[in-house]
């Protein structure tokens, strides 16, 4: 057991990095005979990056679509590996990186709870033990033996999570996910994680809703350009982030979701200010 504040995640001094090639040859032959079409260029996601995150805390992951956060939420899983620096993750780890990711779109959604929960490290009888109350969070019951190709991305997303807070982990990673689905489960996920954060469940969520990041996250890491810009207070760092997309005149250079996002939380800041 793990004492309150120990921690459990160890960032220092990660740099990752990409080839993006202009037109790669796909066979052995064509890479030999059109060696010219192999261009590429090496593009930095992230740069020189470290923090730590203490064992019970909620962290929330903000930043500009392409920033690099989902990168480095990936790496947290151990799905990239970084360049450069290293990473330490102490505990089980249960994660909801991409919609569906572990699923078998031709087995049912009760077959796909069992591959996902052993993924996640559960022995058969621990899954057994689960599934009824996975099913029923998921609230998908009248459609459980279905193909899951068949599902709808709500769907995925009502069992993804289900399976995900099920499975006791340490660290729980959440890379946008809940903005899939209606309003009501939505709720009803931010109400679970807050159980979990209660219990002393470690969690780190990358969001474009600042509201949930605030509502939700003890501290916030704003990373912009693959770099850390800001570390601290939840509402401190958004604040900051908040006012640098206008102060910097970047809010109509940012994409649809990006300029929703600020628009919404300054609209709600201005008022909670009257």
């Amino acid at each position: 057991m793990k004492n309150i504040g120990e921690t459990v995640i160890t960032v220092d001094h990660v740099s990752k990095d990409f080839k993006l090639y202009f037109d790669k040859g796909r066979s052995l032959k064509e890479k030999l005979l059109f060696w010219k079409r192999n261009r590429h260029e090496i593009r930095e996601v992230l740069n020189d990056v470290s923090f730590t995150v203490k064992k019970g805390e909620s962290i929330g992951l903000i930043g500009r679509n392409g920033c690099g956060k989902s990168t480095m939420l990936k790496m947290l899983t151990r799905i990239y590996y970084p360049n450069k620096g290293k990473i330490k993750v102490d505990g089980r780890v249960s994660s909801l990186i991409e919609l569906g990711a572990g699923f078998h779109p031709d087995m049912t959604g009760r077959e796909n709870i069992y591959i996902n929960a052993s993924i996640f490290g559960l022995s058969r009888k621990e899954i057994d033990k689960r599934v009824e109350s996975i099913i029923d969070f998921s609230e998908i019951r009248d459609f459980i033996d279905n193909p899951v190709r068949t599902y709808s991305s709500g769907m995925y997303m009502r069992l993804a999570f289900a399976v995900a807070i099920s499975v006791d982990a340490d660290i729980l990673l959440i890379d946008e996910i809940l903005a899939v689905g209606d309003a009501n489960f939505q709720a009803k996920c931010f109400n679970k994680l807050k159980e979990l954060k209660a219990k002393g469940i470690t969690i780190v969520l990358v969001s474009h809703s600042m509201k949930s990041i605030t509502d939700f996250c003890d501290r916030c890491i704003w990373i912009e350009k693959g770099k850390i810009m800001g570390d601290g207070q939840t509402d401190e760092i958004s604040s900051q982030y908040l006012r640098y997309m206008f102060e910097a005149q970047t809010y109509m250079s940012l994409n649809e979701q990006d300029r929703a996002s600020v628009k919404s939380e300054v609209d709600r800041r201005n008022m909670l200010k009257k």
